[in-house]
């Protein structure tokens, strides 16, 4: 499998306050780009998947919402994040 514990555990780690904070936006963000970096990759091998491609959508969409409330609370975590994860916006 592509997401092992062990991939987890450093995403959250290197994108919250502790590798056990799973649950804070930022955390989810990262993960949900990791997720779409990996779909994005097997969907340019296999094009016509169209199940790895509605689930793509429904992540871009998750990740979205998640930055617009962070946009909305907090400003300056929505840029650190944008900047750390170097998404465009």
């Amino acid at each position: 499998m592509y997401l092992t514990k062990d991939i987890k555990k450093k995403i959250f780690k290197d994108n919250s306050k502790s590798d056990t904070d799973t649950g804070s936006a930022e955390a989810q963000i990262a993960l949900f780009t990791y997720r779409i970096n990996h779909l994005s990759g097997h969907l340019k091998s296999n094009k016509k998947d169209f199940n790895s491609e509605k689930s793509l959508v429904k992540l871009v969409g998750k990740r979205r919402s998640l930055l617009d409330y962070l946009k909305n609370k907090d400003i300056e975590r929505y840029r650190l994040i944008i900047k750390k994860l170097n998404l465009r916006k």
